[in-house]
């Protein structure tokens, strides 16, 4: 069903009744689900508002075992939380159940819809302007990493199987190589042999938690800086948000794609590669507040490779662009024809 046939107040009312519905808009933010905020009016002549979200089943295959990993997940932190004697309700997810009592509401019509408390008084920055950002975000993620440190991991689904593995992700670069889709490979010579040279590092992950040299952790996976909420009153990030894609995982994903995003001193698709560098300022900045959160909890090892970290994570996302080019832009979404070509080449 696409947006414009949805059906909102049907949706709605398969929640239970918090008062009385007095409106409904989108938020046009996401890129992957469909979002409304609801409000309700109730007793007092106040409003409270809510998220109601459709999980997009093309990316997400598996919604009610991604629902169960999102309910374990808010559950697991909101004791913790409570323990520290902070607000569960703004310091993490809470789902509201569908008057039948599941976490979510799904009909062959309607597709998989839940709702979320909406946190208020709480913004999200899409572009750094400031190294504290940065690291507030970091001390936020570094801070749900640790929360997570003990969680029975064994317990979580994957949600996208092979999300982060490197090595799956260059296999299908090869893969995307021979079929060659779009004909476009002889124009992509030099990135295609930058990432060829590259093949080493694309297991050295992987292989350190076969070995168990790295421990699996429950991890983010998504960890861009939209996805923390900062307080409008302290700055201060307070709660991590868009846990679809949270599974079993390395710590080093997490950080190495926030400095890949967040570290860049141009934009994603910026043409004139010598904009293209590392700012040292902002990863000491995300280095300083990932650690003063998550530090007790890393091994040495993790705390070791975050380097190398940041320097796979950028290459596997430039490895997907690449591949996505070669085989005529079927995933992600482009403006004109060499677009991945131009995101790969920022990243590489």
């Amino acid at each position: 069903m696409s947006e414009t046939n949805l059906n909102i107040p049907k949706i709605i009312a398969a929640f239970p009744e918090y008062g009385e519905v007095i409106g409904y808009k989108p938020i046009t933010d996401g890129h992957i689900n469909d979002t409304y905020i609801v409000e309700y009016l109730v007793e007092g002549g106040k409003s409270v508002r809510y998220l109601l979200q459709r999980i997009n089943t093309n990316v997400f295959k598996m919604p009610v075992e991604l629902m169960d990993n999102v309910m374990g997940i808010t559950a697991h932190l909101r004791k913790k939380i409570e323990a520290a004697g902070g607000d569960p309700s703004r310091e993490t997810l809470t789902v509201y159940p569908a008057k039948d009592g599941k976490n979510y509401y799904m009909t062959e019509e309607d597709g998989c819809w839940r709702m979320y408390n909406f946190v208020e008084n709480t913004y999200s920055i899409n572009e750094l302007t400031s190294p504290e950002d940065f690291k507030s975000a970091a001390l936020s993620f570094g801070n749900f990493q640790k929360l997570l440190a003990d969680y029975p991991i064994e317990t979580l689904y994957d949600t996208i199987p092979n999300f982060h593995n490197t090595p799956s992700r260059f296999k299908d670069f090869l893969d995307a190589l021979e079929r060659n889709a779009s004909g476009r490979k002889a124009s992509a010579k030099p990135e295609i042999d930058f990432v060829l040279a590259r093949e080493k590092d694309c297991g050295v992950i992987t292989d350190m938690l076969d070995k168990g040299e790295l421990p699996l952790r429950v991890t983010h996976n998504d960890t861009k800086l939209n996805n923390v909420l900062f307080d409008k009153d302290t700055n201060k990030g307070i709660c991590v948000v868009d846990l679809d894609t949270v599974m079993p995982g390395s710590s080093l994903y997490d950080f190495g794609d926030s400095i890949r995003f967040g570290a860049n001193t141009a934009s994603e698709d910026e043409t004139d590669l010598s904009k293209v560098s590392l700012s040292l300022e902002y990863f000491e900045a995300y280095v300083e507040g990932y650690l003063k959160t998550a530090g007790d909890s890393l091994t040495e090892n993790e705390i070791i490779y975050l380097p190398f970290a940041a320097k796979l994570l950028t290459l596997e996302c430039g490895i997907r662009f690449l591949g996505d080019y070669i085989n005529g832009d079927v995933y992600f979404k482009t403006d004109y024809p060499e677009h991945n070509l131009i995101r790969a080449r920022t990243q590489f």
